[in-house]
C-alpha cells in the first residue's frame, strides 16, 4: 500500500459530512439500524470515504443483525489496521483504513464462516461502488 494520507482537522472537517467526520475522526458511531448501508444488498465494493481505499467487496457482507453492515473479511489483507479499544468497559479490536486512518467500526470473532469474524462497520465510513 502506498503512503498514507495525512491531512488536517479542517481538511477533513470540508471533505466530510458532520456525520461521517465523527465516525472516522473522532471515532464515533452511527446508531444501529439508521446507516445508509446496514440492508444493502447491491453488488459492489465498499471504499473508505476519506481515501478510496477499496476495503470490503458486497460478496463478504452479511446480515449480522446488529444495525450495521458486517462482513466476513477485508477486500485485501492490506487495506485494514486494528488497535485495543478499552473503551465503554469493553475490550474491543477497532479497525481503520490503513491509507488515511480513517475509524471504521470494530472486528468480533463471532462471524459465519469461512472466517469466523465479523467486521461491524458505519455505514458512515463507507462509499459504495455499485457493480455495474
Amino acid at each position: 500500500m502506498s503512503d498514507k494520507i495525512k491531512k488536517s482537522e479542517a481538511e477533513w472537517r470540508a471533505e466530510l459530512t458532520p456525520e461521517q467526520y465523527h465516525v472516522t475522526r473522532e471515532h464515533g458511531t452511527e446508531a444501529p439500524f439508521t446507516g445508509e448501508y446496514f440492508k444493502t444488498k447491491a453488488p459492489g465494493i465498499y471504499k473508505c470515504i476519506g481515501c478510496g481505499t477499496d476495503l470490503f467487496l458486497s460478496d463478504d457482507k452479511f446480515d449480522s443483525g446488529t444495525g450495521w453492515p458486517s462482513y466476513t473479511r477485508p477486500a485485501a489483507d492490506d487495506v485494514i489496521e486494528e488497535t485495543r479499544d478499552v473503551s465503554h468497559m469493553m475490550v474491543r479490536t477497532e479497525v481503520h483504513c490503513k491509507k488515511c486512518g480513517a475509524h471504521l467500526g470494530h472486528l468480533f470473532p463471532d462471524g459465519p464462516a469461512p472466517t469466523g469474524l465479523r467486521y461491524c462497520i458505519n455505514s458512515a465510513s463507507l462509499k459504495l461502488d455499485p457493480k455495474k
